[in-house]
């Protein structure tokens, strides 16, 4: 099984996950935000990741250094279960409908961290979340798991649904690539025979 746990303690922040990317997509998820637990629910179920993650943070003054740590905490867990990363299919390129919005998300699990955010918001919050914040959380995850990550919403109307195609975009992506292809599940899906690094 490709199991990882990961705390961070910060003067900020105090987050623990663990984390099953051989699951069934069962979740318990509590960060005191009620958008942002939605989405996590989201990226766990539809992924297949099991997710228990729980986070106590500064949200007196935002809610910005609990999302962004949430997303470095679930990345590291991610990069720590997969390993030497043997076997995955690395590559992924989804695009989910959700009414009248679509989004594609194209992922790389190389261990090399990149973010292209081509999403944009027309209201400044959903709920009491501020809209900027996730693509602080999409950089933080593509940073700590070391993925290279495109997210594009090609068009749509609502906000609620352009963000949560987001995330069940990664979600779906990261059960494609992360899984393990039968016919090469002994050897890293690269020519270099390793993962991570350079170009």
């Amino acid at each position: 099984m490709r199991t990882a746990s990961v705390e961070r303690l910060t003067n900020e922040t105090k987050i623990k996950a663990d984390l099953n990317l051989d699951g069934s997509g069962t979740y318990d998820v509590e960060t005191g935000i009620g958008f942002l637990d939605h989405m996590l629910e989201q990226l766990s179920r539809h992924s297949l990741i099991d997710l228990n993650l729980k986070a106590e943070g500064d949200l007196h003054i935002d809610f910005h250094h609990t999302t962004e740590d949430s997303g470095i905490v679930i990345g590291q867990a991610v990069a720590d279960a997969l390993g030497d990363m043997k076997g995955i299919r690395r590559y992924a390129d989804v695009h989910i409908p959700m009414d009248e919005t679509l989004t594609r998300v194209s992922i790389d699990v190389s261990g090399r961290p990149y973010l292209i955010w081509k999403v944009a918001f027309t209201k400044p919050k959903l709920g009491d979340m501020d809209t900027e914040l996730f693509k602080e959380w999409f950089q933080a995850f593509a940073q700590a798991a070391g993925v290279t990550l495109h997210v594009e919403n090609l068009y749509g109307e609502n906000n609620h649904h352009i963000v949560e195609s987001c995330y069940k975009g990664l979600a779906r992506a990261l059960r494609a690539a992360l899984e393990i292809d039968p016919r090469k599940a002994d050897a890293v899906p690269s020519t270099k025979g390793t993962l991570g690094g350079t170009l």
